[in-house]
């Protein structure tokens, strides 16, 4: 059962990959692996576990809860009672902080708040218009998070380009420039706030280190698109017969608290210690709070129009889904040990840092980046100073060093996990809020997206290295 987990994955994962020339929606599928997976994985128990492919349940028979017993019951047990609802409550994090900022930026669009912003974008030159709308997102996700940037800025975009190729191309340029921006701070990305809560990296020093090298992330494939990229974009027709439900005040009071309520979000978490999403449903219902109050006296035809509860009709619900079915479907192979099997692998086959964690980074394209950096966590802890001075051998002590705290190791593994993503359109969360919200076709990306990202991968992970080089030199 072991690897036809593995299989399953790769047929369900070719099947995503090819939603639109097998015209069937990219959920089902998902949805089909998520459950698949846990069901092959229930029925192999007794052979995974026995086999000692499983870190999850080898932790868990030597800790307090085992009693001893290796039954096939105990095994069962441990999955359902266990596992499931371990990784159900992870997901469930995710799940709800993409629902509620979906819910939060749909409340913005429906009041037109978008608009005082694409009023005060004029240019319709592609290049120049791709510039402004990256370095935007490059400094938004590192306040907020790549996620919440995506599902912004998306939403934007419907509002400053109308042709369907054309906005595909900028929402994926957003996904790159998100990743990009999260990859440097601690609360940009899901990642580099486990490493940063798990004590590997602090904040200063991971902002200082590895933001030039996610600038050029982003900054490469812009240069050359600068080159080939031609034209203007063609806004959207303005109905000047469409009848206009807010006033001025309206709009701007709802992109006002959106903004403040998505920006509320890591504060929230810095000074509560609690998961992101309870801050993100918080932000909800004031605003929620603010709609009921602000409409509770307009007509019903109004009130259908701008109230939360119809506005949470048209919140895009498929996605929720995708995102559920695909954790899930990796949260199976994590707990059964294949993602701890591949990671073994690297350290076992590559031994250098360096490629070890860009290795990470080119498979958090196809595997979720979360296992990933949760394994190498795992399989890497951090070095103090009393365990270094144990170490006698100059060679080892200079490997233990790239494990210490803010170590080589783990800031270029944040921005390996970060950015990599960018490669595939399924590789972060980002990318999958985007594909979701607009229909990104996998392929169409793979031909026009993926080698721009690779490119400005490879040159992020160049220039970390001449830095690194220059530090130690």
């Amino acid at each position: 059962m072991f690897i036809v987990m593995v299989v399953v994955f790769i047929l369900g994962y070719l099947a995503i990959a090819l939603e639109h020339p097998l015209r069937v929606d990219k959920a089902i599928p998902a949805l089909a692996i998520g459950t698949l997976l846990w069901v092959l994985y229930i029925f192999g128990a007794y052979d995974i576990f026995t086999a000692g492919l499983s870190e999850a349940w080898n932790a868990y028979t030597h800790g307090p809860e085992h009693h001893g017993e290796n039954s096939i019951q105990a095994m069962r047990h441990f999955i359902v009672d266990k596992e499931i609802i371990h990784h159900l409550g992870e997901i469930s994090e995710i799940l709800f902080f993409l629902l509620g900022a979906m819910t939060i930026v749909e409340v913005i669009d429906k009041h037109d708040g978008f608009k005082i912003i694409t009023d005060r974008i004029k240019t319709t030159k592609k290049v120049k218009l791709l510039w402004i709308l990256s370095v935007l997102t490059f400094f938004m996700s590192a306040a907020l998070d790549n996620l919440t940037t995506t599902i912004v800025m998306v939403a934007l975009l419907r509002k400053l380009v109308s042709d369907k190729e054309t906005r595909w191309f900028f929402a994926s340029m957003v996904v790159l420039a998100a990743n990009a921006g999260g990859a440097w701070s601690p609360i940009g990305d899901v990642t580099t706030i486990m490493l940063w809560i798990g004590g590997q990296v602090t904040t200063v020093n991971i902002i200082t280190h590895v933001i030039i090298p996610s600038l050029f992330t982003m900054v490469v494939p812009l240069a050359l698109l600068s080159i080939t990229l031609k034209g203007n974009v063609k806004r959207p027709e303005i109905d000047e017969n469409e009848r206009i439900y807010t006033r001025p005040f309206e709009r701007r009071l709802m992109l006002i608290m959106g903004v403040s309520g998505l920006l509320f979000v890591p504060v929230f978490k810095t000074f509560t210690h609690l998961p992101p999403y309870m801050g993100m449903l918080f932000s909800l219902s004031v605003i929620w709070l603010t709609s009921e109050i602000m409409h509770k006296n307009k007509p019903e035809d109004i009130k259908r129009k701008l109230k939360v509860i119809y506005i949470l009709e048209k919140v895009d619900t498929p996605t929720i889904f995708f995102f559920l079915g695909i954790l899930s479907a990796v949260a199976a192979l994590q707990s059964a040990g294949q993602l701890t099997v591949l990671a073994g692998w690297l350290d076992e086959n590559l031994g250098n840092i360096f490629l070890i964690d860009m290795a990470i980074g080119v498979l958090s394209a196809v595997v979720d980046n979360v296992p990933l950096v949760a394994g190498a966590m795992g399989m890497y802890p951090v070095e103090d100073a009393a365990s270094l001075a144990a170490i006698t051998e100059p060679a080892a002590i200079e490997y233990a060093e790239y494990f210490l705290q803010d170590g080589l190791f783990w800031e270029f593994l944040a921005y390996c996990a970060g950015t990599g993503g960018s490669i595939l359109i399924i590789g972060s969360a980002a990318g999958v809020a985007a594909m979701g919200m607009e229909r990104i076709d996998f392929i169409w990306y793979m031909k026009r997206i993926s080698l721009l990202a690779l490119l400005g991968y490879v040159a992020g992970a160049a220039v970390y290295y001449v830095q690194t080089l220059f530090w130690l030199g």
